[in-house]
């Protein structure tokens, strides 16, 4: 007994830390030496993950999404061992190339939508041709670094051959074992991080409404074999929770028809009335009332604006769909897809439109846009939303040659629309006896360089100056001169010219006689912070930007940013019977409960309310933020500022976390299970103890 204890004590002696400490450097230095390219492959993937997020949505250095990273690359890298060493290279450069396209495709994406690609998207493609221009105009060079990621990875693998690397690692190297160590170690790192996944984590994990959120906790390629499976499982939805998303359907819809309905003022204000929609591409509502020297940017808007009911806190609720989003929430109070996009994807499924509602009032129906009718696949959708007709570029004279005066951004020009569109809404006028039509415009689309053609605008800055005398002295600083906002302005400018026009055609002909135009802008533009930030903190004596802290400083960083993404929604009629300006938050989805209440019909399926009603005005947007008239709530950080003085409670905020989860599952329920058409006769009784 004495003679073990004496033997144990000598054992640990001679494992002194020194010698540990050399034993594993000499593991380790053994094991990177005869295994550089794989390490140059995890390191240099790693790396591209790390710039990808440093470019969108920002990135910590170490944390879930860096070691999500590791997780994948290592599963996918351990395969590698299968092949002979003098293989491994054209195994790790394949994946590494795609990771890279990965990388610059999300990137250029995110510098349109805020958002990451989908699977799903490949059915959109086409999409791209039509907006080729305003394609071109978001690229830049830095989007492309990532490429020096795989060029550096060659080098390493040229000079690796150079020392005769693999001839001699073949000798060694055990390809099997190596391959189940690394793919168990990845494996091990992911249970490792599911384990301590939140709820929140989950949930936004396995439905994928808020794409940002996911790369930035889990990465890029975490997100992107995500989406493949998220994009997999609506062709197999028989399989993938139909029962449970029947039952929200049924609840959710069984209480919501049981909501106490009052009737308010504006009831029945327009029953009968013929109805033109005015789809206002790209127009933002920070245009309402902006002048530049004086000058309005949009008096005709303004015009509408002050003599009808004009809603400035009206928000599109788009996801990757842009304009089709916009129709389809506008459209049926539904939410757009979190996959893909309902008019390319989910065409087929039924649906409640305004068009359905007013063709069973009697009205004729119809929507025109110079744009191929092909796209956006809206000859289908357009169809199955109810229109009766849809009159597109065919239907029109349009230039074959863009260096045509009726050629402005990316097809035929608003102003040369709306003139050849007269005779049509004359000839539906003589046919029918209502109508209700959609109009959608084209030429204020990105990338807005048609600049020769739009009216002649000034965004330059005019301003007074004294000398030592006393003497004023005006003079012209550049100001919005050959920027993206400037020539935003002049685009919008322009686009708003050509409405006044129209307006002035549509009193001439009588088109105005006992109709509602109802224009809204369809989503923002897409300008960057930059933009924003050069037009209210000019200052035109410096030629440059004030700062945070001055008087005239306004601060469009962060959440004040997303606010100024609202466009215009204004209802307006010729007689300016109700004239008034509505304060409170709004989405697309509330437009058709809205129009149902001033139009005198009864809808069952849209997400949104009445804006007049009494219910509480919230916002839920595709990615989970939410604005009301007290906070903006962002999914992304979990955080929420709010517009009160006095504190909001937890309790709020949690409640309207879950009522937007329940709008969004609703929602895609009906999209991907065609809910409306399988469930619609299940709905019974409201189970809840309090009802609305």
């Amino acid at each position: 007994m004495k003679k073990g204890l004496l033997k144990v004590k000598k054992i640990i002696k001679d494992l002194s830390f020194k010698k540990i400490f050399i034993g594993i450097k000499n593991i380790v230095f053994r094991y990177a030496s005869t295994n550089i390219l794989f390490l140059s492959y995890v390191i240099l993937c790693l790396l591209l993950g790390l710039v990808l997020r440093m470019m969108t949505v920002g990135f910590p250095l170490i944390g879930k999404a860096f070691i999500s990273d590791l997780t994948v690359i290592l599963v996918i890298g351990g395969f590698g061992y299968l092949f002979k060493p003098k293989y491994q290279f054209s195994y790790f450069i394949s994946w590494m190339l795609f990771f890279t396209l990965l990388a610059i495709g999300n990137t250029i994406y995110y510098e349109f939508y805020q958002s990451f690609l989908s699977i799903n998207l490949i059915s959109t493609a086409s999409m791209l041709g039509a907006v080729d221009d305003s394609l071109f105009d978001k690229l830049h060079i830095y989007q492309f670094i990532y490429l020096i990621i795989p060029c550096i990875f060659a080098f390493i693998h040229s000079r690796l051959h150079k020392r005769n690397y693999y001839f001699e690692v073949e000798k060694t190297e055990k390809g099997k074992k190596l391959f189940m160590y690394t793919v168990a170690l990845g494996v091990i790192i992911f249970i490792s991080i599911a384990v301590r996944f939140t709820g929140t984590d989950t949930s936004r994990f396995v439905k994928q409404w808020n794409r940002e959120y996911i790369v930035q906790k889990f990465g890029m390629y975490v997100y992107t074999f995500n989406d493949l499976i998220q994009s997999i499982q609506p062709k197999l939805n028989t399989l993938f929770g139909y029962d449970e998303a029947a039952k929200k359907f049924r609840d959710f819809y069984a209480c919501k028809w049981e909501e106490k309905t009052s009737t308010n003022k504006y009831t029945n204000a327009f029953k009968g009335k013929n109805v033109l929609m005015i789809h206002a591409e790209s127009m933002q509502n920070f245009l309402i009332g902006l002048e530049i020297n004086g000058k309005e940017v949009t008096p005709n808007l303004n015009k509408l604006a002050n003599s009808g009911l004009y809603f400035d806190k009206f928000y599109p609720q788009i996801s990757v769909g842009t304009s089709s989003d916009t129709e389809f929430t506008l459209n049926t109070g539904l939410m757009p897809s979190s996959s893909g996009t309902v008019f390319v994807n989910y065409y087929d499924r039924m649906y409640f439109g305004l068009p359905k509602y007013f063709n069973d009032m009697g009205y004729y129906t119809f929507s025109t846009h110079a744009n191929n009718a092909d796209y956006w696949n809206r000859k289908v959708m357009h169809a199955n939303l109810g229109y009766q007709e849809f009159i597109a570029k065919d239907s029109f004279v349009v230039p074959e040659s863009e260096d045509d005066p009726e050629w402005v951004g990316l097809g035929l020009s608003d102003r040369s629309f709306f003139n050849q569109l007269i005779p049509k809404l004359i000839n539906i006028k003589e046919k029918n006896e209502k109508f209700y039509g959609t109009i959608i415009t084209l030429s204020n689309h990105s990338p807005f360089n048609d600049l020769e053609k739009y009216d002649e605008f000034k965004v330059s800055m005019d301003y007074v100056v004294k000398d030592d005398n006393g003497k004023k002295t005006t003079k012209t600083a550049p100001y919005l001169e050959n920027t993206a906002m400037g020539n935003y302005i002049r685009s919008a400018h322009y686009a708003d010219a050509a409405l006044g026009e129209f307006i002035s055609l549509l009193e001439d002909n009588n088109l105005l006689e006992d109709t509602v135009i109802i224009l809204y802008g369809d989503h923002e533009a897409k300008l960057a912070k930059k933009e924003f930030n050069k037009l209210y903190n000019y200052d035109p004596t410096t030629n440059d930007l004030l700062e945070e802290g001055d008087d005239n400083y306004v601060d469009v960083d962060g959440y004040n940013y997303d606010l100024l993404r609202n466009t215009p929604f204004i209802i307006w009629t010729a007689d300016g019977k109700y004239n008034k300006t509505i304060h409170n938050v709004m989405g697309m989805y509330d437009v058709l409960p809205t129009m149902a209440n001033l139009f005198g019909f009864t809808e069952k399926y849209s997400l949104g309310h009445d804006i007049f009603s009494k219910n509480e005005k919230i916002v839920v947007f595709p990615n989970g933020n939410i604005l009301t008239n007290k906070i903006y709530y962002s999914s992304l950080n979990d955080e929420y500022i709010t517009f009160e003085e006095q504190p909001i409670e937890s309790t709020y905020i949690d409640r309207l976390k879950e009522y937007s989860s329940t709008i969004l599952e609703v929602s895609n329920g009906i999209v991907t299970h065609d809910l409306i058409k399988n469930e619609f006769d299940k709905v019974g009784a409201c189970a809840n103890e309090k009802k609305n």
